[in-house]
């Protein structure tokens, strides 16, 4: 805001109240959803305390007996702790390097497709499985991979004797993992996608006039337009690298492959609902997100350092 003084323009100092009152209607717009974080993400937050407590239904989160660390030295300490922790990056780890790729591989073919009407047929079919349920998911691979399935019947052919898929440990992550990407693989193609569809379209023709083949386009113009995308959903996916999601191991589970299907998530929703330790398990889970935190601190911290400024959080 500037004011004309003697001919010179002056430059007025906007107080804080006023910027606010003139940009009233961004705030208004803002509000809902600030009220909504507040309500359902920061207050919960209450509940860390159980962490520290031997938390008594009765007595309440307050009136509870406060036992500071001892429910994570109790976890660490347990012979649980490291099969846990060890199945739970086996599948995050293997589950990030394997998922990671295929939708930008999807996003740059889907994006080199001559006809627009097949891009747009194949799109609806790739992302279709992002909208079944996990129930109906799991429920398939128990009946295709079942001993008497479709599959297990052309094995059965070439072997003379079935392949006990779900109960057998060996199968367990490469199943979950797997099914996973060919579940999510499509939508999450849809941010590369429209990443590259606001590629400059100069870009393209000048490659085009220079006789560069797909590859090279893809080298020179998509792979530079997607990186900063790239960066974000990698840090993304960093971040969450101990959130496997409890619902699908526990829907894939069997007592067979308990030792390899049994992780953080599920050992808490055990604990904490099945057995009605709340302490125990708040702080299982407490612990579980102290390492995302790290983790994302790290790899962003990395980002900025090998000169991804733009497109660190």
């Amino acid at each position: 805001m500037k004011k004309v003084q003697n001919g010179i323009p002056r430059k007025v100092t906007q107080t804080k109240w006023e910027f606010v009152k003139q940009h009233r209607m961004l705030y208004y717009m803002l509000a809902p959803g600030l009220l909504l974080t507040l309500i359902f993400k920061y207050f919960p937050m209450y509940g860390i305390l159980l962490a520290f407590k031997d938390y008594n239904p009765l007595q309440g989160i307050m009136g509870s007996k406060w036992v500071g660390i001892e429910n994570f030295v109790q976890f660490i300490d347990s012979p649980n702790f490291s099969v846990l922790l060890e199945n739970t990056l086996k599948i995050s780890i293997f589950g990030l390097v394997l998922g990671f790729f295929p939708p930008i591989i999807l996003a740059l073919s889907l994006n080199h497709l001559v006809s627009t009407k097949w891009k747009k047929r194949f799109q609806l079919i790739l992302y279709a499985p992002n909208f079944i349920s996990l129930v109906i998911i799991v429920g398939m691979l128990f009946m295709f991979l079942a001993a008497d399935g479709p599959i297990n019947g052309f094995v059965q052919r070439l072997t003379g004797s079935p392949i006990m898929f779900m109960t057998d440990p060996n199968y367990f992550r490469t199943l979950y993992i797997f099914s996973g990407i060919w579940q999510g693989m499509g939508w999450a193609s849809v941010l590369y996608t429209a990443t590259l569809a606001n590629v400059s379209q100069d870009l393209v023709d000048a490659a085009h006039m220079d006789g560069a083949n797909i590859l090279y386009r893809i080298w020179y113009i998509d792979l530079p337009a997607l990186r900063p995308i790239m960066v974000i959903q990698f840090i993304l996916s960093v971040g969450g690298i101990m959130n496997v999601g409890y619902e699908k191991a526990f829907l894939m589970q069997t007592s067979m492959n308990l030792p390899v299907s049994e992780i953080i998530s599920t050992y808490v929703y055990k604990v904490g609902l099945q057995m009605g330790d709340y302490g125990y398990s708040t702080a299982v889970g407490l612990f579980n997100t102290v390492i995302n935190v790290i983790l994302l601190l790290i790899v962003n911290t990395i980002a900025n350092k090998v000169g991804s400024d733009d497109a660190a959080l």
